[in-house]
């Protein structure tokens, strides 16, 4: 299974000829050049996880390819045909094998109310949280991708949600609202985290890839 980072949340899976995106959003270039789209994950309906846009163009390219999100996203995207998806759900979708968990978004500020977020580990290998530090429950987790800077997010509590997964690997993202400094401080606070438990940091830029 072969992953590519793009811009901020976005991320592609390939494998076997079919591909999986995951969190289209506000701050992600146009995802073109897919194989065999099988599915459209959106973890939950904030517009840098999701835009109509991004929905809009993947269905004109792939008609009929499905949709899933937390209860939140199927009432955010409701001009598309969205199938919500709950903690504990399983889904195959092509060579992909998905189980959602989480529920909840991270807190912001107790003004703002909190929303739905699922978290999805594909192939019992890759874990994505959304924007929530929930830790997959029975999964070792070969390669995580931790949030890295948001306005919900400390670095000393992502510091914290890498020890607690424990995965081989670990590459940032939510990473488009740092600069150039930030991004590497947050980087190297992730890298020194996975260590503590014998795993390793892979740096991924838009359009790098990596195999899980």
């Amino acid at each position: 299974m072969r992953l590519t980072k793009h811009e901020h949340a976005a991320l592609v899976l390939v494998e076997s000829g079919h591909s999986l995106v995951i969190d289209p959003g506000s701050f992600t270039s146009p995802i073109e050049d897919l194989v065999g789209l099988v599915g459209v994950v959106l973890t939950h309906e904030h517009p840098d996880h999701w835009t109509a846009e991004h929905l809009t163009r993947l269905l004109k390219a792939h008609p009929g390819v499905p949709i899933y999100g937390p209860e939140g996203v199927v009432h955010a995207a409701a001009g598309f045909e969205v199938t919500a998806v709950h903690p504990g759900d399983r889904l195959d979708l092509g060579p992909f094998h998905l189980e959602f968990s989480g529920g909840e978004h991270a807190v912001i500020h107790e003004s703002i109310p909190v929303i739905d977020n699922v978290g999805v580990l594909v192939n019992d290998a890759f874990y994505y949280p959304g924007d929530s530090y929930t830790v997959p429950k029975h999964a070792k987790v070969a390669l995580l991708a931790a949030p890295v800077g948001a306005p919900w997010l400390k670095i000393g509590d992502a510091i914290d949600y890498v020890l607690a997964v424990k995965p081989e690997r670990v590459f940032a993202t939510h990473d488009m609202t740092l600069s150039v400094a930030g991004k590497q401080m947050g980087d190297a606070r992730l890298t020194w985290a996975v260590e503590q438990n014998g795993g390793s940091f892979v740096d991924l830029k838009p359009g790098d890839t990596v195999d899980v």
